[in-house]
C-alpha cells in the first residue's frame, strides 16, 4: 500500500490490476474501489499510486517507473538502466508529492545489482523529466515512503535487512531542489506520520522499543520499552508496524510466542502527548501488519492482495 494519506487515495495491486480506493468518507465496512488500472502488457508491478483525480496512475516495477491515463494511454515511462536481470531482493518504490505535481521513486540499485550506490529521483509528475536524483549511502531492498500532511515533505525509510533501516526526509529548497536531510539513526524503523504532522512514530530494529519523535528535527519525545506495556522483554517484542489512530493516539504492537511456540500480537494504545499507555485495543485480523490506522479514529484490515475492510474503535473500549 502506498503511504499517501494526504490525498486519501490508497491502491493495491490485484490479479494483475491496481485498484484504487478514496477514503474520505465516513462509511465503515468493506471498501470497494473506484477505478481500476490496468498495467501495460508484461509489467509485474510492485508499489503504484493514484492521483486524487483519479485521472492518472503511476507505478514501479523492477527496472521503470510507468505512468498511464485511467484509459490505459501511457503518459511517461523511464527505465532503470542497465536492466537488473535479478528477480528478488530489490522493490522499488515510488509516491506522489503533496501537490500531485512530482512523482518520487526510490532506486535500490545495489541490490539490483545495478552500478552505483541506491537512488532516490523526482520526476516532474506530467513530464517524467527527472526533477532532481541523489544518490543515497544505503543498500536497501526497498523503502515506504510517507508524505507529510502539512508541509509537503517526504520521509523514506530505507531497509537494509538486517544491517538495519536508515530514515531520510526530503524538503522543497532554495530553486525546489530538494534539500535531503538524514537522521542520525541506523536501528529505528519509521511507522507512521502524525495525522496533525507534528511528530511520527518509530520502532526500534531490533524491536525493543517505540518511540515518538518531533517533526521535522528527529528529536525524541518519549521512549516506551516494552516493559511499559506489563510484558517480559525476554519474550517480548515491538512489531514494525502500527500507527497513529488520532492526532491523540497510536497504536503499538507487541508481539511474541506462547508455550507451544504460536506466534500471538496485541494492539496497544499509547496517549502521544503525555507518553502514557492507555488500553489494549481489539482488532480482528490474521496478523500484526494488516492493520493499518488511518489517523481518523478508523483503520483497514484485510490483506494487501485483497479489497480492504474500513473499522472504527466501539464507543467505551
Amino acid at each position: 500500500m502506498s503511504a499517501v494519506r494526504p490525498s486519501n487515495v490508497i491502491t493495491r495491486n490485484r490479479d494483475g490490476v491496481i485498484y484504487a480506493y478514496v477514503l474520505d468518507s465516513s462509511a465503515l465496512g468493506p471498501v470497494k474501489p473506484v477505478a481500476v488500472f490496468q498495467p501495460r502488457s508484461g509489467d509485474e508491478v510492485v508499489e503504484s499510486a493514484v492521483w486524487p483525480g483519479l485521472e492518472r496512475v503511476v507505478y514501479t516495477t523492477l527496472n521503470s517507473v510507468v505512468c498511464l491515463t485511467r484509459s490505459g494511454d501511457l503518459v511517461w515511462a523511464s527505465v532503470f538502466e542497465p536492466r537488473s536481470d535479478r528477480p528478488y531482493g530489490h522493490r522499488p518504490g515510488c509516491a506522489l508529492s503533496w501537490d500531485g505535481r512530482s512523482v518520487w521513486v526510490y532506486r535500490p540499485d545495489a541490490m539490483a545489482g545495478r552500478v552505483g550506490a541506491d537512488q532516490w529521483v523526482v520526476h516532474d509528475a506530467g513530464s517524467g523529466t527527472v526533477l532532481a536524483r541523489r544518490e543515497l549511502e544505503t543498500v536497501g531492498h526497498g523503502a515506504f515512503q510517507y508524505v507529510h500532511p502539512v508541509d509537503g515533505s517526504i520521509y523514506l525509510n530505507v531497509g537494509e535487512g538486517q544491517d538495519g533501516s536508515v530514515i531520510l526526509r526530503a524538503a522543497a529548497g532554495a530553486a525546489d531542489e530538494p534539500e535531503l536531510v538524514t537522521y542520525p539513526w541506523s536501528d529505528r524503523c519509521l511507522i507512521d506520520l502524525a495525522p496533525d504532522g507534528q511528530q511520527f512514530m518509530t520502532v526500534d530494529h531490533g524491536q525493543a522499543d517505540v518511540s515518538f519523535h518531533r517533526h521535522p528535527s528527529g528529536d525524541v519525545l518519549f521512549t516506551l520499552p516494552v516493559e511499559a506495556f506489563g510484558y517480559d522483554p525476554e519474550e517480548t517484542f515491538v512489531e514494525w508496524s502500527g500507527g497513529y489512530l488520532t492526532e491523540d493516539l497510536a497504536i503499538v504492537t507487541l508481539g511474541g510466542e506462547g508455550q507451544n511456540e504460536e506466534e500471538w500480537f496485541r494492539y496497544h494504545l499509547v496517549d502521544v502527548h503525555t507518553g502514557t499507555p492507555i488500553d489494549e485495543i481489539t482488532v480482528e485480523v490474521t496478523n500484526p501488519y494488516e492493520l493499518v490506522p488511518l489517523g481518523d479514529g478508523s483503520w483497514l484490515t484485510g490483506a494487501l492482495d485483497d479489497h480492504p475492510v474500513r473499522r472504527k474503535q466501539r464507543s467505551g473500549t
